[in-house]
């Protein structure tokens, strides 16, 4: 299971050919059957192959990550209010609308996905994918770029070019943090402020948050 021929196998599988699948019309069963199994497969190759230890590390900088995630996401904030307010100018409530009209709902939907669906994407798209195929790249800058590529890739059933756009640029700013960090929990938490802003100004419904 270590070898370059059998990781490229998985790689193409897991990366490429099931998020294509997931963009056509099939059974959604069956597609739920295949991500339960995979998760299955990536969890248990991080633990039994990788010798993964999920736990929590000591020496992370708390006080530098907090600082460079407010300052990305204030430049997200005015970046997106910005697009929301002037692509709904008939529609004046998308904006924060969920939060002002729905507050409950948003309590629940931001606790929701950030441990049910921003997770589970970090371990795969991140833990798994920089510990199985770090050794095959010796350019790292080309490394996260192609991370980047399949997060966006996984995200192509939204049949959506602005959805494939936002999240290869999230998917650079996350590689850049586990990088950097090590930290699944770190860049979970990253992803989880920046996917719940995206949900709280407005831009949920084509993330797949309900209105």
């Amino acid at each position: 299971m270590k070898s370059v021929l059998y990781k490229g196998i998985e790689f193409f599988i897991i990366f490429i050919l099931i998020p294509i699948s997931f963009a056509i019309n099939y059974s959604p069963w069956v597609k739920l059957a295949i991500g339960i199994i995979g998760f299955i497969y990536i969890v248990y190759v991080l633990l039994k192959v990788e010798n993964q230890k999920f736990k929590i590390a000591k020496n992370l900088n708390w006080k530098l990550f907090f600082r460079q995630t407010i300052l990305k996401l204030l430049a997200i904030a005015l970046i997106t209010t910005v697009f929301v307010w002037f692509t709904n100018k008939e529609n004046k409530e998308v904006l924060f609308g969920v939060l002002l009209n729905k507050p409950k709902l948003w309590i629940f939907i931001l606790f929701v996905y950030s441990f049910f669906s921003v997770y589970p994407q970090e371990l795969i798209y991140r833990t798994f994918y920089f510990m199985r195929y770090d050794s095959l790249f010796k350019n790292k800058n080309l490394f996260i770029f192609i991370n980047a590529i399949v997060f966006s890739l996984g995200h192509i059933f939204f049949n959506s070019t602005l959805v494939l756009a936002l999240t290869f640029l999230g998917g650079l700013l996350f590689a850049f943090t586990f990088y950097k960090t090590k930290s699944t929990l770190l860049v979970s938490i990253e992803h989880a402020i920046y996917g719940c802003w995206l949900f709280t100004v407005g831009m949920g419904s084509m993330l797949g948050f309900p209105a």
